[in-house]
């Protein structure tokens, strides 16, 4: 199903973001940090997430469900 998935904004492909990535943004989630795309503050920790093939953006996974809207994303770097 992955494959069929790409990013909102721009239609790069997606990949699963590893565990070290996950790990370093909930410690950003923990320490109250961390905004999406709205600039709303992301308190629920990240189990999975998608992230976009030029690593700017991750799109959470919730319950097994990809969030696939633009404010939704969490932009890194």
């Amino acid at each position: 199903m992955l494959s069929l998935l790409c990013c909102p904004e721009t239609h790069q492909v997606l990949r699963l973001a590893d565990a070290e990535l996950l790990e370093q943004l909930n410690r950003r989630i923990a320490a109250g940090s961390l905004q999406n795309g709205r600039g709303c503050a992301i308190s629920e920790k990240l189990a999975e997430g998608l992230l976009r093939e030029d690593g700017k953006v991750l799109y959470p996974v919730r319950h097994n469900i990809p969030v696939m809207l633009v404010e939704e994303g969490i932009t890194l770097g």
